[in-house]
């Protein structure tokens, strides 16, 4: 009988960045938000994907802008990448159950029925970009802000789920980015990987970004959806510590 550490450890296959959002009151939960209290700030979710949070924390007030590589696609283009991408991730769901925690959701029907309304919503708002602006073309590790243009920036569900796909430096500079266009913080989560387990080289970079002046810490969330996804990465540069 093989060891368990020999056993394969059960991961989501992601073969590409998946293009997957959700709704202003899941971001509340998994970054510790208080929208009441981000009225009339500049927040920026990076790598949004189809979430809703742009749209409806504006609708609360917040001066919220979204960024995501796909945003150059048309609303019918990015319809049928929503379809594709969200029929393709219940799959594996519901065929890989003990990678999930059923704590903000009574099962996967509603998990699913949840974002595809934020899909929805966004799609809705994004229909009328060419209008407002609030969504972006643009991908880590390089975004087209100022330094310090946003109270805060968000960053959900890409650098550690994909560290099979990222390799360390472009995690280094991806992290210093998201640092350098916020002018208070920046929030990753969760800080784990495809298989539920920590980020295997989250010590050596916190260790380098320290040495830029990025200044980060590791606190728990109230949420857990994903297995291991009840923490977050907050990265404070020099200027705001």
């Amino acid at each position: 009988m093989p060891s368990l550490a020999t056993l394969p450890v059960p991961q989501m296959e992601l073969p590409a960045v998946s293009f997957f959002g959700r709704t202003l009151a899941e971001y509340g939960r998994f970054f510790s938000l208080n929208p009441a209290k981000l009225r009339g700030r500049a927040v920026l979710d990076v790598a949004a994907g189809p979430a809703s949070f742009t749209t409806e924390a504006v609708a609360v007030g917040i001066d919220a802008v979204a960024v995501d590589p796909l945003y150059d696609r048309s609303p019918a283009a990015l319809s049928v990448q929503v379809d594709q991408d969200y029929e393709r991730m219940f799959a594996q769901m519901r065929a890989k159950p003990a990678l999930f925690r059923l704590k903000t959701f009574p099962s996967f029907d509603a998990a699913e029925t949840d974002r595809r309304a934020a899909a929805q919503r966004f799609l809705a708002d994004y229909a009328g970009n060419v209008r407002h602006g609030r969504y972006v073309r643009a991908a880590l590790p390089l975004l087209p802000f100022l330094d310090g243009a946003f109270d805060l920036v968000l960053c959900a569900h890409l650098l550690f789920i994909y560290a099979a796909r990222f390799d360390f430096q472009w995690h280094l500079e991806a992290c210093a980015e998201l640092s350098r266009v916020s002018g208070g913080e920046a929030r990753v989560h969760p800080v784990c990987g495809a298989d539920g387990r920590p980020y295997a080289e989250l010590e050596r970079l916190r260790r380098e970004l320290l040495a830029r002046g990025v200044h980060s810490e590791i606190l728990s969330v109230e949420y857990e959806f994903f297995a291991g996804s009840s923490s977050m990465l907050v990265l404070r540069s020099r200027r705001v510590v």
